[in-house]
């Protein structure tokens, strides 16, 4: 019996098709075979065979519906079974095209792991020869339609996999012939345009690959109000460069193939020494390694068979090696140690690492969007925004976090899948059971009850995990854990109610790690008195009263011992209750945006968007305001001010917002670089100056100054350590070196040369209008500089806003300059104005400016990076890369309900 769904609904026997009666047979068929292995709900039969409301005798007729199926597929309607409250279809995996595809697809994914090109692109095209249609074509009902349309996604996965790897094989005619169908077919599809675009660029068609380029971002502005990924973008700019070559030669990249494989064994080996380094510093300052830790225990859940082995914190590495396929679900309630499981598991996988094995990456998976990334390709992503010189070609090869993750030599360990946004979340796991359904290792955490929600809507998936479960802490492992430091007198009481009544709201409290750390923070010191956790009689609001105790008592002011290292110690700068006010602000932002990342370059988001358009557009306005009030006067400076201001307000409204420059100051190997950039700004400098008649040593100067400044960049290079850990203030304080000097550039050059055109220019006019008021070739001129200098801050609206501006300012005529100290307060002015205008259109600047706003309103503490890095070493917020998080995602949303209600009764107060 072989059954299709890969197009429209297919049922053969012995060679001949089975014609099902009636369209309510085959929806039936239909959802049985989705959930091929699993049992299917009455209920789910129900929506699945009635589009609108189901008749009183729904039920029976399911029933009958399900009788007359069994018996029109004759002697194979013994494969559907009636099981507890539903049916299951029982078959091979062979009989089913949708099984067959996927075994296909990882079958593929396995070969290409072992760069076994030629064979991975064989399985994937006949994984593609099984698909007819759209699956279950013509049949689709609101609940069929969701699971068909992720088999679609797996289609379209499967494609672009293959074309990827047949663009290394160099197969790019083929490519271009499939994926010109496929874009049309798909013309949202961001990865399928990217590597149409890669293999138009290869066979040296850059035109069109620009025009396709073009065409998807009108789709996608018009379509989801979006740009296209960074990764497109960056395609983008290097095929134009390649297009049309600059002045400046190029840096050669060494190709990928002609690589010492020393290079790669060298960012395998540094990742794990990273890694390592990172995540025991993070255990060091959370004292996961203190000598009596509270006991973790665990046990898998049984399958049938099969023993279900069970342990403690100790032996989960071992456990986890030894298992036939080294895929791990973790799962337990809030507050179980979930996180800190994984975080020991991976330094323990790290120090018992092998040269040759994968090295173990934690990360969260808070980030993570399924429906627009693909797991591979986010997990590169997080790789290169933790070790940003992975990125560096001459040192690691080209796109080394790639190949890491897709040469198996990573081993994901992915935290919290329960704290994804709730609709993303059967699209990722459906998304993690494509990905490494071949057998790629994996560890994922997620709370038990979303876990198990998930895995309903989404049928059997991750299939060859072994799932083991968090179980409560133990209630003389918690008195023990308590009172280890003190002694037990103070506790007796509550380890006399802990024995006494285990079913009590202390009791059922005192079941997770979290709770039971939270105690001891609270209670710990005298003269705090743990007998007050007895009077509650509520265990929900025990809860509360721990987790609310939690940042006071992390703020509590003690004595601290003299010669402390300021850098690794707590501030006493803060009291507990400006920490409550700024930490709650921080969740209450985090919620609103759906996160677990603290990151700074997106704190702008805590402000609201016309707020902080018009915060940026104003202080950009001042100083343009200025510069026309000197030149000539009221009406110019309204000019001036309107023009920039309205420019830097539509620009940071709806452009695109910045992201942190990974760079640092490096000397060496510039030299080349350095001589073409400064032959293109002094080329720049003496145009500027012929055009505004400039004199000629004026002209020279002004090449001398352009020069140095466009070439000052080339200090400015990806790191190239790939051992050190990205951290929030290493992004920090290299994107302010990068935003500062670019910033500082633009401020001098162009400064310079407003206060010499004001002072020194011969007032040549070309093609005056208004009376002489305006000249349209200088309009001309100062929009394509205004575009220009738009386009390189912030591209597209960027381009367009400041156009208009430079070309409204650019156009006024005003008269030479009489005073001497009117050109250098018009130039340091222009220069301000047009630094500030750069400033905040970098990660650093934007960071800035909103920071200020917030601070000055009292929402957040002025020295915010040290208030984070001093609530760090607290155990208040953990680091995960280069953002931070609360230390546990309770701690995060009661921070927000509380400060939330706070800042409701304050407000209606005033």
């Amino acid at each position: 019996m072989r059954f299709r769904i890969l197009g429209t609904l297919e049922v053969q026997a012995y060679g001949s098709r089975i014609t099902l009666a009636s369209p309510r047979q085959q929806r039936a068929l239909a959802v049985l075979l989705l959930n091929a292995g699993t049992v299917v709900p009455v209920e789910r039969m129900i929506d699945a065979l009635w589009e609108d409301e189901p008749p009183v005798t729904a039920v029976k007729q399911v029933r009958n519906c399900v009788s007359a199926l069994r018996g029109r597929l004759g002697e194979a309607g013994a494969m559907i079974v009636t099981d507890g409250p539903g049916y299951r279809l029982q078959l091979d995996p062979g009989d089913l095209d949708s099984l067959r595809f996927r075994r296909h697809v990882a079958a593929a994914r396995v070969l290409a792991g072992q760069a076994k090109l030629v064979d991975a692109v064989e399985e994937i095209r006949a994984a593609l020869a099984l698909w007819r249609g759209p699956a279950l074509d013509g049949l689709r009902t609101t609940t069929l339609s969701g699971r068909a349309a992720l088999l679609d996604e797996q289609r379209a996965e499967a494609v672009e996999l293959g074309a990827e790897w047949r663009l290394r094989l160099g197969e790019t005619g083929e490519v271009v012939r499939e994926l010109t169908e496929f874009c049309g077919e798909h013309p949202t599809r961001e990865l399928s345009h990217l590597l149409l675009m890669r293999a138009l660029a290869k066979e040296g068609r850059y035109a069109e690959a620009s025009t396709l380029f073009h065409a998807l971002r009108r789709r996608l502005a018009d379509e989801l109000g979006v740009d296209p990924n960074p990764d497109l973008r960056r395609l983008h700019d290097q095929i134009l460069a390649e297009a049309a070559p600059s002045a400046e030669e190029p840096e050669p990249e060494p190709a990928p193939e002609v690589l010492p494989h020393h290079q790669f064994d060298r960012a395998v080996t540094e990742l794990a020494e990273a890694v390592t380094w990172q995540w025991r510093a993070e255990a060091e300052l959370r004292s996961l390694h203190r000598p009596q830790p509270i006991m973790l225990r665990w046990s898998a859940v049984a399958r049938a068979g099969k023993p279900a082995p069970r342990g403690d914190l100790d032996d989960i590495a071992a456990t986890f090696t030894a298992l036939p396929v080294r895929q791990l679900v973790v799962l337990g309630d809030p507050g179980s140690g979930k996180s800190v499981l994984a975080l020991m598991l991976t330094l323990e996988l790290l120090r018992t690492r092998t040269p040759d094995a994968p090295v173990p990456v934690l990360l969260s998976l808070a980030s993570w969007d399924p429906r627009r990334e693909h797991l591979d390709r986010w997990l590169a992503a997080r790789l290169a925004e933790n070790h940003p010189a992975l990125l560096t070609a001459r040192e690691y090869g080209t796109d080394a976090p790639t190949r890491l993750v897709l040469g198996g030599h990573v081993v994901p360990v992915l935290d919290g899948l329960d704290e994804m946004p709730a609709d993303l979340r059967v699209v990722a796991l459906d998304a993690l059971d494509q990905t490494v359904g071949a057998g790629r290792s994996l560890v994922l955490t997620c709370r038990s009850a979303e876990y198990e929600q998930v895995t309903r809507e989404s049928g059997t998936v991750l299939a060859a995990a072994t799932v083991v479960r968090l179980e409560p802490v133990a209630r003389q492992e918690a008195i023990t854990y308590l009172a280890a430091r003190q002694g037990e007198d103070r506790w007796l009481p509550v380890a006399d109610r802990l024995r006494r009544d285990p079913d009590a709201a202390l009791a059922r409290v005192l079941r997770t790690p979290l709770m039971v750390d939270l105690a001891r923070i609270g209670y710990g010191r005298p003269p705090a008195d743990p007998a007050e956790l007895l009077a509650a009689g509520d265990a929900g609001a025990l809860e509360g009263q721990l987790l609310d105790s939690f940042v006071p008592n992390a703020y509590a002011q003690v004595p601290q011992p003299p010669g402390r290292n300021p850098k690794t110690s707590p501030s006493g700068r803060y009291t507990a209750e400006q920490a409550t006010r700024w930490l709650g602000f921080l969740a209450r932002h985090l919620e609103r945006t759906r996160s677990r990342d603290l990151a700074w370059w997106q704190l702008y988001r805590a402000v609201p968007a016309g707020t902080r358009s018009g915060l940026v557009g104003v202080l950009i306005a001042l100083f343009f305001v200025v510069t026309g009030w000197v030149d000539d006067g009221p009406v110019l400076a309204a000019i001036y001010g309107l023009s920039f201001g309205g420019a830097a307000y539509l620009t940071h409204r709806f452009g695109r917002p910045p992201e942190p420059l990974r760079t640092e100051l490096r000397f060496a190997g510039a030299a080349g670089k350095f001589a073409g950039r400064f032959a293109i700004g002094a080329a720049v400098g003496v145009l500027l100056g012929l055009g505004w008649s400039l004199a000629a040593g004026l002209v020279v100067f002004l090449a001398l100054v352009f020069g140095l400044v466009f070439a000052v960049h080339v200090w400015l290079a990806e790191p190239v350590d790939a051992s050190r850990v990205a951290s929030p203030r290493t992004i920090l304080r290299n994107e302010r070196t990068g935003a500062i000097a670019l910033s500082v550039s633009f401020l001098v050059s162009l400064g310079l040369f407003d206060g010499m055109a004001f002072a020194f220019t011969a007032q040549t006019r070309f093609l005056p209008v208004l009376g002489g008021r305006y000249d349209l070739a200088l309009a001309i001129a100062g929009g394509v500089a205004g575009a220009s200098f738009g386009f390189f801050m912030a591209r597209g609206v960027a381009a367009a806003c400041y156009g208009v501006a430079g070309a409204l300012a650019g156009g006024q005529v005003f008269p030479a300059a009489t005073d001497p100290v009117a050109p250098v307060v018009v130039g340091v002015c222009f220069g301000m104005g047009i630094g500030l205008a750069v400033l905040v259109t970098r990660a650093w600047g934007n960071y800035f400016v909103h920071h200020l706003w917030l601070a000055a309103t009292g929402r957040l503490p002025w020295r915010l990076m040290h208030f984070l890095d001093d609530a760090h070493r607290r155990g208040v917020l953990r680091q995960a890369g280069g953002v931070y998080q609360f230390r546990h995602a309770r701690v995060q949303e009661r921070l927000a309900a509380v400060t939330g209600d706070d800042w409701r009764r304050a407000s209606e107060a005033r």
